[in-house]
């Protein structure tokens, strides 16, 4: 029989913080997936490589990690006051489907540059050297996203001296600032308590904060389940019954905060939310075999992205580390000395991160105003990528 040649899509190959996605212009896709649907995400199945019941992604664009398993797409926005719509898709690495439930705060850093790049910018808001500012409009969560590119001839700047833990090589600084970051529209506190006692059948009952900033986020201790807060992603990602327990206290949690009805569906529901847990700090090692000196930072956190310890932090638990640690009273702020701050810089397997929040109290229920951060992105590569016709 004869077969069909593959498909010829415009794509870009993007690093943002410390992940990795391809990038699509809405537009350049085929007809049928520039909708939401199940042609959407089949293509970007096809894209990445996925359900591979290998768990490598060897037939796709997808790295086989959480942070390298990733889809981006990008428009103008139709939006007052924005420049450009984002959309992530996380794409699951050996089932067949992508969340669309949250954002990917590290690939936000590279939003900006391929919008300006791509036209997806008025031109007249782009200066020749300096800094483009780019509003974003995040369509999983419907926030507002403003991220600073360092413009150098009239092109996004990609190369700097700026260092980020978990990437190898220095690059042009992006400061990514997320507006009213409480994901969802209810309360950013879900149970309407700083602290939980949350109940795990077969586990026991955690303290646990449940928060919806940058992305739905339960804190645990890393003493109550058994850990220190300095442990990197061989001590549990080679532990399948330590995986496990995770995944029990993440849809437990997940359960709590509303996110799902029943805990079979936690399974379809793989990137939010995210389960981290936290510590005092602890001098260690990292993944580089850079020394972290417990003077150096406020806390340690070590989180959980679609099942595994992710290699550094994603930057939606970012802001939720942020936001938390500048709240008295949830299990992060305790963990980090419980004072007031409006800055934290945590400790993650791949070194330090420093982020800033600010959140107030009105009418006795918090809410976040702001997150800060810098991160970084580079193209990788740019052309088409193809994928069966079929």
């Amino acid at each position: 029989m004869g077969y069909k040649p593959q498909l010829k899509i415009p794509a870009t190959y993007m690093r943002g913080g410390t992940s990795k996605g391809v990038f699509f212009k809405l537009d350049d896709l085929p007809e049928a997936a520039r909708v939401a649907g199940p042609a959407r995400d089949a293509l970007l199945l096809r894209v990445i490589g996925s359900p591979d019941p290998y768990g490598k992604q060897i037939d796709g664009m997808g790295g086989a990690t959480s942070s390298t398993s990733k889809t981006v797409i990008l428009s103008k926005s139709a939006k007052a006051d924005h420049d450009v719509d984002y959309l992530f898709g996380q794409v699951s690495i050996d089932k067949p489907f992508v969340d669309w439930s949250g954002n990917c705060g590290n690939l936000t850093a590279a939003v900006g540059a391929f919008a300006i790049s791509h036209g997806l910018v008025d031109r007249s808001l782009i200066p020749e050297n300096g800094l483009a500012t780019v509003r974003i409009w995040q369509a999983n969560i419907e926030k507002t996203i403003v991220a600073c590119i360092p413009m150098s001839n009239g092109e996004a700047q990609e190369i700097g001296d700026f260092e980020l833990d978990g990437v190898t090589f220095p690059a042009a600084e992006v400061q990514v600032e997320f507006l009213n970051p409480s994901d969802g529209e209810g309360s950013m506190f879900p149970t309407g308590h700083l602290l939980d006692d949350l109940e795990v059948p077969g586990m026991g009952t955690f303290k646990a904060t449940l928060i919806n900033a940058g992305i739905p986020t339960v804190f645990v201790n890393a003493e109550d389940i058994g850990y220190v807060g300095t442990e990197l992603q061989d001590a549990i990602n080679n532990d399948e019954e330590a995986l496990a327990r995770f995944e029990l206290i993440r849809a437990h949690a997940a359960l709590r905060m509303g996110l799902i009805k029943t805990i079979g569906e936690a399974e379809q529901r793989q990137h939010t939310p995210k389960i981290a847990f936290v510590a005092k700090p602890t001098s260690y090692t990292s993944s580089s075999g850079k020394e972290v000196n417990a003077e150096d930072i406020d806390i340690l956190v070590r989180a959980l992205s679609m099942g595994k310890l992710h290699h550094a932090m994603m930057g939606t638990a970012a802001v939720a580390i942020g936001t938390a640690a500048a709240i008295p009273g949830t299990l992060v702020n305790l963990a980090a000395g419980g004072e007031e701050r409006t800055t934290v810089r945590f400790g993650h397997p791949s070194g330090t991160l420093r982020v800033g929040a600010e959140a107030e109290c009105v009418n006795g229920e918090w809410c976040a105003k702001k997150a800060v951060m810098s991160r970084s992105a580079r193209i990788l590569m740019e052309g088409w990528v193809r994928v069966p016709s079929e």
